[in-house]
């Protein structure tokens, strides 16, 4: 049931191209813009690396929201819900659908960053796409926690900033977080995107693992996992 209902949502999302464009192509856009910003100078290499965590996060939350509210709207998830799904096995097909999309988004976008915008790192290119389609598969699971609070498009739309802005903020985009006060850096450790940033700076400047990267990874995962639950109870 879980693989057909994966498989279902999998062939909802491709027959929509805005979506996909959405998914595939604005990420590496929003890149390439930023790299003309910096005119390709040494600062975007710097910020590029830690983009490869930030937009798959918010792209994927946006469109898992959205995506979400889309099923409800047009009586899909009712019907699912009068066959053999739990609620569980339910939100796990969607979110492995988007953890599939998550995954592809990130190829294409890391690939861009390395392979057209020269982006570098001081390790392989490999880790980077462990972490990026994590930082998408926790947007994702997110999205579908407000979707289970929202009553409509619009309303899982508005809970982006909600999720989203304070993880800018204070996630260690704008200022790493060891130079914030104590209590921004304590609210800063319930944070996701604060463990992405942490892992991608990591890898932007040394050349072997911290012994904190496995935590860090493990910690997102947790995210993911604690999102769908919560969605699965929230959901009505």
């Amino acid at each position: 049931m879980i693989q057909a209902t994966v498989q279902r949502i999998l062939r909802e999302i491709t027959g929509d191209k805005r979506t996909v464009a959405l998914i595939m192509a604005v990420p590496s856009l929003l890149l390439t813009l930023l790299y003309f910003v910096y005119d390709g100078s040494k600062l975007f290499n710097s910020v590029a690396v830690m983009m490869l965590g930030v937009f798959p996060m918010l792209l994927m939350f946006i469109v898992a929201s959205v995506t979400m509210q889309r099923e409800r709207k047009s009586g899909t998830l009712e019907r699912l819900m009068t066959t053999r799904l739990t609620t569980v096995q339910l939100l796990l097909s969607y979110g492995i659908a988007f953890s599939l999309f998550a995954l592809v988004q990130a190829l294409v976008l890391v690939a861009m960053a390395y392979f057209f915008l020269g982006v570098t790192t001081s390790v392989s290119i490999g880790w980077i796409f462990l972490v990026a389609p994590l930082a998408g598969i926790v947007g994702g699971s997110f999205g579908l926690l407000a979707s289970a609070f929202a009553e409509n498009e619009f309303q899982a739309v508005q809970f982006m900033p909600v999720f989203f802005g304070p993880q800018f903020f204070l996630g260690g985009v704008l200022v790493p977080r060891d130079q914030m006060n104590s209590v921004l850096h304590v609210i800063s450790n319930f944070l996701p995107l604060s463990y992405v940033i942490d892992t991608l700076r990591d890898l932007l400047v040394s050349a072997e693992l911290s012994g904190d990267f496995w935590r860090d990874m493990g910690i997102v995962v947790l995210f993911a996992l604690g999102a769908l639950i919560l969605a699965a109870r929230a959901l009505r």
